[in-house]
């Protein structure tokens, strides 16, 4: 499933290409129909993304909401010559209807397409932690769940209501970046440990922006530093541990380990990562 990082680069294209835009909205698929037909031919206000939830917005406090869920796909199409006739099951189809370069986007296999107010929106983000790349995240709100809680940080940090937009690969990376077991209990954690936590994710989800990818490696660990073969993988990007069960550390060389957490693969070093012992447990 796509991480935060890639709902705010899909919204910064969308908005780029369609914001202050008169768009012809249609769903070639059918089941947004009746829906478009209410949006066709109004001004694209701009677009915008919480974790991993992504709203268009219209005239009136009209919004699309959109969750990829893990096939969707949203492929926007800028300054373009030809529309290109709809491929396979597009849900929503916009397209550029004034003077100007033409654009044009297709979304297709998205758990959720609808249409909502400006209520439901905020009924979305109330229920949603908060995101690292948005200007108005309050970290605080999530030390208090976090400080709360017996459950593992590796557990806590995929909650989309303690925290939005992380995923798995950002949950592994930032845990090693930051020598913590993914099975530490959350109210074991320093809030300095979780302010540390907070501001990794925020200048690492930020290069995901820039980038496209996903890179976590310092740059001592990289390829060209380390004298290694860089990584060949289909979500890209240098990581520590991330998909590297039974490989070597680029720190210390113990084979990265992997077990199911919270539903998914969880991944760490046994060695740069160690188990917590609590200093009442050690006394």
């Amino acid at each position: 499933m796509p991480e935060g990082h890639t709902l705010r680069r899909l919204a910064d294209e969308l908005a780029g290409a369609f914001a202050g835009r008169v768009v012809s909205v249609s769903s070639p698929q059918g089941r947004f129909a009746a829906e478009a037909a209410q949006l066709d031919g109004a001004t694209c206000v701009g677009a915008e993304s919480a974790g991993k939830h992504l709203w268009v917005e219209f005239p009136g406090e009209r919004f699309v909401h959109v969750h990829l869920g893990l096939i969707g796909g949203f492929a926007v199409h800028s300054d373009v010559d030809v529309v290109a006739a709809p491929v396979g099951q597009v849900r929503l189809r916009l397209v550029t209807a004034d003077p100007g370069p033409t654009a044009y986007a297709d979304l297709r296999g998205a758990t959720t397409c609808d249409l909502v107010t400006l209520a439901g929106r905020d009924r979305v983000l109330g229920r949603l932690g908060p995101d690292p790349l948005r200007a108005d995240a309050d970290p605080a709100a999530a030390w208090r769940r976090i400080s709360a809680s017996d459950r593992p940080i590796g557990d806590l940090l995929m909650d989309q209501a303690v925290l939005a937009g992380v995923g798995n690969v950002y949950r592994a990376e930032v845990l090693f970046r930051h020598r913590m077991h993914p099975l530490r209990p959350g109210r074991t954690l320093r809030r300095g440990q979780f302010t540390a936590l907070w501001e990794d994710l925020v200048g690492l989800m930020a290069e995901g922006v820039a980038t496209g990818r996903i890179d976590t490696v310092r740059p001592e660990h990289t390829p060209e530093a380390m004298g290694r073969d860089p990584r060949r993988d289909d979500h890209g990007g240098e990581v520590y541990v991330y998909r590297r069960a039974g490989q070597p550390c680029h720190v210390c060389g113990s084979r990265v380990r992997t077990e199911v957490l919270a539903g998914r693969n969880s991944f760490w070093c046994p060695r740069c990562q160690p188990h917590f012992r609590s200093r009442a447990a050690l006394q």
